[in-house]
């Protein structure tokens, strides 16, 4: 027969597993002492939202990059999740893009006459299009080409940008900016072009600040763990490039506040008095 184990064991195991136990519960303290919540850059539309957000869609990007290791569908879902997390936008998921693309027997968006006739049919305030410009998974290197086409008459400022910017410095907005107006007769209203290459170091601060609050702080590779992966580097190169659309945007609304402005107002009653 087996020799019986004494009963006094169990108390010690029972010791020893509360012991662990509470080591645990100190480590997981511990741990999340060192991720503390960090809440990330928000970027702002600057439209009038008193009735609703604006409503965006993207067709499919084209890939010019010369690699066919670029997939255009991936990428123009980054750019419709990026447009998603601009304050005052929302963006139609890419699928309801291509369906409305196929009901209309359109192959492909070839002007802003085009992009203009899709957003009517699909019911948005505009649409980007655009284009992989680079992309190597490797080096993680991402270009994007992006164009803005706004319906006419939409995405008018709101109150918003009245109180963000100086209305003395967008008096001359409107000269520094000679393309602005024939940009919009044709219905492209912004654009951004951007080449974001992991080498270079501006980019990496642009990732770094990107990354705050979109990562866990006490991984091993931190902020850098978007500059090794080719998804959450195509996911930073998407947002910034929208991001640059959006400043574009509050440049192109800023006459328009300068014009509202009382010192503004005075100044065009006094020339019309003389």
């Amino acid at each position: 027969m087996f020799p019986k184990t004494p009963k006094t064991r169990f108390p010690h195991c029972a010791a020893l597993c509360q012991t662990l136990f509470a080591l645990g519960l100190l480590t997981g303290c511990i741990s999340s002492s060192h991720d503390p919540l960090i809440a990330p850059d928000v970027v702002v539309a600057p439209y009038d939202v008193a009735s609703g957000d604006v409503l965006w869609a993207v067709i499919p990007l084209r890939n010019e990059s010369g690699t066919s290791g670029a997939n255009i569908f991936d990428m123009s879902d980054k750019i419709v999740a990026a447009v998603e997390q601009v304050h005052g936008v929302r963006c139609l998921p890419l699928n309801r893009t291509i369906e409305t693309m196929r009901a209309l027997e359109m192959t492909s968006i070839n002007s802003p006459a085009d992009a203009l006739k899709l957003a009517t049919a699909m019911g948005v305030d505009a649409i980007i299009v655009g284009s992989i410009t680079a992309y190597d998974p490797y080096d993680m290197v991402v270009g994007l080409s992006l164009a803005l086409v706004a319906r006419p008459g939409t995405m008018r400022p709101g109150s918003a940008i009245a109180q963000t910017i100086d209305a003395r410095r967008l008096e001359s907005a409107a000269s520094e900016h000679p393309t602005q107006a024939a940009r919009t007769e044709n219905g492209i209203v912004a654009t951004a072009s951007e080449l974001l290459d992991s080498k270079n170091h501006q980019v990496l601060a642009d990732v770094k600040q990107y990354a705050q609050g979109r990562h866990r702080q006490s991984a091993a590779a931190g902020w850098r763990t978007y500059t090794t992966s080719a998804p959450l580097f195509s996911e930073f190169a998407a947002s910034f490039t929208v991001s640059r659309i959006i400043q574009q945007e509050w440049v192109r609304l800023a006459p328009e506040v300068a014009a509202r402005t009382p010192k503004t107002q005075e100044r065009q009653t006094l020339a019309g008095e003389r």
